[in-house]
C-alpha cells in the first residue's frame, strides 16, 4: 500500500509571495527564512545565559598578568605595545633568515630563466638532429651532404603551426616577467642585506654627496676602522 500511496501525483503547495498592497515592505519572510533567524535567535541566547552563568560564579580573588598588560579602550581589551618585544640579536636573527629565504628565491628564478632561454633558443634555431653517415664513394657522400643542407634549412613562419607559435609567444611574456621578479627580488636583497649591516655595531655615517667617487641615487654609508685584536 505503501508504494502505491507514494505512487499518486500530489499538488506541491508553494507558499505565498508578498502582496502587491505590502511590496514596500521587501520580500515576504519564507519558513526557511524564519528557521535561520530563529536558530541565530537561540544560538545568541545560549551564548548570554553561559556568560551570565560565568559571571555569576566567577572567582573574586582570580588574577593573570594578562589583566595588567592591557587596558579598555571603548569598551574594547587593547594589548601594550610589543615594539621592544625582542632583543637586537633577536632581530638579526629574523633579518637573516629573511635574506636566506629572498636569495634561495632569487637563485630558484634564475635557474628557470637559464632553462627557459636555453629552451627558446632551441626553439628559434631549429636545430638539425645529429646523426652520422657513413658514404661508400665522394659522390655519396656530396649527396648526404646535400640532403643534411636540404633538412636543415629552416622553415618559413608561415609553415609554423599557430599553436606553436600561441607557446612561443607565452614562453617570451612569462620570461620577460621572470626577469622583472629577478630584478626585483635583487633590489629587495640589496635593501635588506644594507639594513641588516647597519643594525651592526660599529660607527658609521653617511656619505655627502661631493665625497662620493660614483655619484648615484641610493645612500653611501661609511664604517670608521677598528683594529681588530
Amino acid at each position: 500500500m505503501s508504494s502505491l500511496k507514494n505512487a499518486i501525483s500530489r499538488r506541491a503547495h508553494k507558499e505565498r509571495a508578498q502582496p502587491s498592497s505590502r511590496k514596500k515592505f521587501g520580500l515576504l519572510e519564507k519558513h526557511k527564512d524564519y528557521v535561520v533567524r530563529a536558530k541565530a535567535f537561540h544560538k545568541k541566547e545560549e551564548m548570554l545565559r553561559k556568560l551570565k552563568e560565568k559571571a555569576a560564579f566567577r572567582n573574586p580573588d582570580e588574577f593573570y598578568f594578562q589583566m595588567i598588560k592591557t587596558r579598555t579602550v571603548d569598551g574594547v581589551h587593547k594589548p601594550e605595545s610589543q615594539a621592544n618585544k625582542y632583543t637586537q640579536e633577536e632581530l638579526m636573527l629574523m633579518k637573516t633568515q629573511d635574506i636566506g629565504y629572498i636569495l634561495q628565491k632569487l637563485q630558484s628564478e634564475r635557474k628557470k630563466i637559464e632553462k627557459l632561454t636555453a629552451v627558446l633558443h632551441s626553439v628559434d634555431n631549429h636545430p638539425s638532429n645529429r646523426h652520422i653517415y657513413y658514404a661508400e664513394d665522394r659522390e655519396e657522400a656530396r649527396e648526404l651532404q646535400s640532403q643534411a643542407s636540404e633538412s636543415s634549412v629552416t622553415p618559413p613562419s608561415g609553415d609554423i603551426p599557430d599553436l606553436i607559435k600561441r607557446k612561443t609567444a607565452a614562453s617570451y611574456r612569462e620570461l620577460e616577467a621572470r626577469n622583472s621578479r629577478v630584478n626585483q627580488l635583487e633590489k629587495l636583497y640589496m635593501e635588506m642585506s644594507l639594513k641588516k649591516e647597519l643594525q651592526k655595531k660599529g660607527r658609521k655615517r653617511k656619505l655627502r654627496e661631493d665625497e662620493l667617487v660614483c655619484p648615484t641615487s641610493k645612500p653611501v654609508y661609511k664604517w670608521r676602522s677598528e683594529r681588530k685584536r
